[in-house]
């Protein structure tokens, strides 16, 4: 499995400078926001059972494409590197969804405590149990590459991250809301899971097969996904404005807020990078298997998170605010963590 597949995603300027990108479209929303506040409410109207219907639309944009990538054949290839998905799956769903509530609890149930009402420590605390319970889906084949990592294999554990992701995410979401006492609304969860993984999932699933057809044309994968990205980035950046819009009048009477959401979020991800990784090290997994399944558990399947935050509990909600911070946060950090496992490469096996 050292074949990289056609369909792999190139790194390019967008995901590139993507916390460039976000940070202007947060400048964008607030000053948006301020200027013409009666179109944001009129925005915020258009839901039905608490899902925004314009939002909708826009992480749908964005989830769809990722969705067709994905390939399920794959996972008959599961068997090939056990340790390396076997790590991958203990990271992250049964360490990094209660290590990131964890966290959230210990910093804004205590430490930050006194700058802020226990209801927004809640909200905030709901958005990062939402990031640390979605596990990377479409930015991780680009550290792999980054990384010179095994593609074939990283789009096998991003197969059945996604497969696993279906039925988990809700019922996780809910244990770790329930254990910090923030209600819990189960037909809206259900609901939002529903629109933004199964139905992209099997949307995806029936466009790839459309595309590969009879002669099995990755290169039509790859085509077809290539002219749907701008489509993907204008609805991550449309949502960021719209989240900021609503969220600026918080943000600019509390500046120190963002610093706040991103503190146990940096730790979060360095913590659990460590974890993946050292763990390889100590197994002895190849470097083009242990550097992609180390960042698979660090990065977040964010647009997924950003979703059902806004479902949940609105888009002017601290939830929402934190999981847009985490897209601010995460491509600085992986970029990092990237640097350092190719410095550390020769300490791995190479075969």
């Amino acid at each position: 499995m050292t074949d990289k597949p056609i369909d792999a995603p190139t790194i390019g300027i967008f995901e590139k400078w993507l916390s460039i990108w976000v940070a202007l479209s947060i400048f964008l929303g607030i000053v948006l926001g301020q200027a013409f506040p009666v179109l944001f409410e009129e925005l915020a109207s258009f839901e039905y059972a608490h899902v925004n219907l314009v939002v909708a639309v826009l992480i749908w944009a964005m989830v769809y494409p990722m969705m067709i990538s994905v390939d399920f054949g794959s996972i008959t290839h599961v068997a090939d590197q056990p340790k390396g998905l076997m790590i991958t799956l203990v990271v992250n769903w049964l360490i990094k969804p209660f290590t990131m509530a964890a966290l959230g609890v210990l910093f804004f149930k205590y430490l930050f405590a006194d700058f802020m009402s226990a209801g927004n420590a809640d909200s905030y605390i709901a958005g990062l149990i939402l990031l640390g319970a979605a596990p990377c889906t479409a930015m991780v084949f680009v550290w792999s590459q980054l990384t010179r990592g095994d593609a074939n294999y990283t789009l096998v554990q991003v197969s059945v991250n996604d497969l696993i992701m279906v039925f988990a995410y809700a019922p996780i979401v809910a244990l770790l809301l329930g254990v910090t006492n923030i209600p819990v609304p189960w037909d809206t969860l259900v609901l939002s899971v529903a629109l933004y993984v199964v139905v992209p999932l099997i949307a995806g699933i029936v466009t790839r097969r459309i595309l590969l057809g009879n002669k099995n044309h990755v290169e039509a994968v790859s085509s077809f996904t290539t002219k749907l990205k701008p489509f993907s980035i204008v609805g991550l950046l449309a949502t960021v404005v719209l989240l900021f819009g609503f969220q600026g009048s918080v943000i600019l009477s509390q500046p120190l807020l963002i610093i706040m959401i991103a503190i146990p979020l940096l730790l979060q991800s360095y913590g659990i990078f460590a974890v993946a990784y050292g763990a390889a090290w100590f197994m002895r997994v190849p470097f083009r298997i242990a550097a992609p399944c180390a960042m698979i558990g660090t990065s977040n399947f964010f647009e997924l998170a950003v979703a059902v935050a806004i479902s949940l509990f609105g888009l002017n909600s601290g939830a929402a605010l934190a999981t847009v911070v985490g897209v601010l946060v995460e491509v600085p950090v992986m970029l990092s963590l990237v640097a350092f496992a190719n410095k550390t490469r020769n300490h791995f096996p190479q075969n």
